[in-house]
């Protein structure tokens, strides 16, 4: 192949790869804005004084303090791969209803896994029972491969993510929101908790580290090509 055929592929492979990365450094970019708004958005959350479920739902934003009272309702969702001190285990949900009939699945903590990955028994909490703690959105669900959740025994579901609208109808419900409420660590029952938004995951700066590096090989890609183009004309054979 000639030096005159291999110019337009060499472009089209260096304009091919500076799209790829500048649309890596954009999707990073987008990551680091959720985040950074999911945060300031608990920030604001804080300042407010707690509100009934309903109401919570209800409201402009996507992070609130709630106080309720209501019951647990049949069904537990175990949502698997979830790391908490180095350690694998599973998160717990189970759905609640309020007394004014807002329903919603709640967060009840963190258990590990035992090297057999045999699921635990759990116990249902106390119902009817009072409950706080912060409404916001549901964990990001990460890659989306294989079947959302499995069954897990009678009225235990086993989930790759935490897909609310197709839980919804397994657990005799119409429909779910895609927020979750988050228990006060505080409450005498469950499991290990926190109110930390991002756990496991890049804080908004690193999203930013990582654009710039996206953006930084898509100039390079940009000046090797000028550079080599420069040199074909300077020196043509």
């Amino acid at each position: 192949m000639t030096r005159r055929h291999t110019r337009p592929l060499g472009w089209a492979l260096a304009v091919g790869a500076m799209v790829v990365f500048c649309l890596l450094g954009r999707w990073q970019l987008q990551r680091m804005h959720e985040k950074q708004h999911l945060l300031d958005a608990q920030v604001a959350a804080s300042a407010q004084l707690p509100m009934p479920l309903d109401r919570a739902l209800a409201a402009p934003g996507v992070v609130h303090r709630v106080i309720d009272d209501g019951r647990f309702l049949p069904g537990l969702v175990l949502l698997d791969n979830q790391m908490r001190h180095g350690r694998a285990g599973v998160k717990l949900y189970r759905p609640f209803r309020s007394e004014r009939g807002a329903v919603v699945l709640v967060d009840l903590g963190w258990r590990p896994l035992p090297a057999d990955r045999a699921l635990p028994e759990v116990p249902s909490p106390p119902s009817p029972v009072a409950v706080r703690g912060l409404l916001a959105p549901a964990p990001a669900p990460g890659l989306a491969l294989g079947p959302v959740f499995n069954a897990a025994g009678p009225q235990r579901w086993l989930a790759s993510r935490l897909h609310t609208d197709a839980l919804a109808p397994v657990l005799g419900l119409p429909t779910l929101p895609a927020r979750v409420l988050r228990l006060d660590p505080a409450l005498p029952f469950g499991d290990e908790r926190d109110l930390d938004l991002l756990p496991n995951t890049l804080p908004p700066q690193r999203h930013l580290g990582y654009a710039v590096q996206w953006f930084a090989l898509a100039l390079t890609v940009l000046l090797v090509a000028l550079v080599l183009e420069w040199r074909r004309r300077r020196f043509p054979r």
